[in-house]
């Protein structure tokens, strides 16, 4: 059968959630953007700014507690439409905010409405693709991280200039509600769907080990028996040790490029943005290289962790940007660019071992668990730099906290991809 008989909507629903994605990313990234101009008017230290990306942080961690299990319990349709149109409401609402402590509440209401997308995303990757595939279509939707954070530098920063930093809340987080006509148009569940062929319908269905969703008889899975796998512990610690990095990377990148070179918020953007491009290569080719891997006969859980330990190395270099950006600032971009498009392919595949290793009746759930650990690691790892940053600061030499951040970043992955190894070293599947 080949693809052409076989159909290909599965990719417009992969399509609608890169988008969504997209958005998820675009609005919690304009706070980094829009730094200078907050830390002059409300007198932000770095600590200060860390502790504001911390409530961000820490609602998305308690968010995750709720998200995989509600988008379990309502749906991908309407739990999907419903996390959206929320935290759209929740990035307008920034531009409310008077006081630091109206920015505790926003960045707070922002993650615990943000906390809805993967899970979300995750589950519909599991209901519309077949194994083979998951990895490729994660990679596809999670390069969305990468679009917004390249679509909001090259934007945010010159509205801010012209507009004023309020209009950059309300102009990004009306653009989710645009996403909203779309998806009530293009989605449904495939056994629902009037525009699914049979054929498609069979593909996507033609290597799974359990039942189709129709026959499958919906319980309830509680939390303390999903914690009982190791399967779980692997996915968890997995995501509490790498999801930090990358929160650093968006939330601190442009910081690092004012401290280091003196660049304005609108002169940051062409960095910012290379970045993100190399990041988006990263993704896609992460969902790409398993995928192919498994068309020459590799188990799926050889595929998936020879994978994640080709990037978990890839992201070594990023240890030395700071003393390569010493030399020139384009150096360090390129590190950067390196470890955040190797952060990509790793975080595609490790999604993908949540549909791997447990049924769909799950998905959500694990995948909300992991996603409150990586929470947790981002809250350790920002604290962590807002310390660093106030403390070598203090000295007249921020550099250095800045070298001690990227070798943190820089070592997390193999630490993982070890930990994960010697929990589940051939990842096989959960019965429930």
């Amino acid at each position: 059968m080949t693809q052409q008989t076989i159909g290909k909507y599965r990719w417009t629903i992969c399509a609608l959630i890169f988008f969504a994605t997209t958005v998820n990313y675009l609005d919690r990234q304009v706070i980094s953007l829009v730094k200078l101009n907050l830390d002059q008017e409300f007198g932000w230290t770095k600590n200060d700014y860390a502790n504001i990306t911390i409530a961000f942080q820490f609602a998305y961690a308690v968010g995750m507690i709720f998200a995989g299990r509600l988008i379990d319990r309502l749906g991908t349709k309407l739990g999907y439409a419903l996390s959206l149109l929320l935290w759209s409401i929740a990035a307008v609402c920034h531009a409310l905010v008077r006081t630091t402590t109206g920015f505790f509440v926003a960045r707070a209401g922002l993650g615990i409405t943000e906390s809805g997308n993967f899970p979300a995303a995750i589950k519909t990757v599991a209901e519309w693709f077949p194994k083979k595939e998951r990895a490729l279509a994660t990679g596809i939707f999670n390069s969305g991280t990468n679009i917004g954070a390249i679509i909001a530098p090259l934007t945010v920063p010159f509205i801010a200039a012209e507009y004023g930093w309020r209009l950059t809340f309300i102009i990004t987080g009306a653009i989710g509600l645009i996403w909203l006509l779309f998806w009530f148009i293009f989605y449904e569940v495939p056994k629902k769907h009037k525009k699914l062929s049979r054929e498609e319908y069979e593909y996507i269905h033609s290597d799974m080990d359990e039942k189709a969703p129709e026959t499958v008889t919906q319980e309830k899975i509680s939390w303390f028996s999903l914690l009982k796998f190791n399967q779980t512990w692997a996915f968890t610690l997995g995501k509490m040790l790498t999801d930090g990095v990358w929160w650093f990377y968006l939330f601190w990148l442009p910081d690092f490029l004012n401290e280091q070179y003196k660049l304005s918020n609108t002169e940051i953007a062409i960095p910012i943005a290379v970045v993100y491009t190399i990041a988006t290569v990263g993704s896609i080719f992460g969902g790409w290289l398993p995928m192919n891997f498994m068309r020459k006969g590799w188990p799926v859980f050889k595929a998936r962790k020879t994978s994640m330990l080709i990037y978990a190395f890839a992201v070594l270099p990023v240890i030395s940007a700071q003393y390569l950006g010493g030399y020139n600032m384009w150096l360090a971009v390129l590190m950067i660019g390196l470890a955040c498009a190797a952060h990509q392919a790793w975080s595609a595949n490790i999604f993908t071992t949540v549909s791997d290793m447990f049924p769909k009746k799950t998905v959500g759930a694990v995948t909300g668990i992991g996603g409150m650990a990586g929470g947790i690691g981002g809250i350790i790892l920002s604290k962590t730099a807002g310390l660093l940053f106030d403390h070598y600061k203090g000295l007249g030499n921020i550099q250095h906290g800045y070298y001690i951040m990227f070798v943190i970043c820089g070592l997390c992955y193999l630490l993982a991809w070890l930990i994960m190894h010697l929990l589940v070293p051939k990842m096989k599947r959960v019965n429930i």
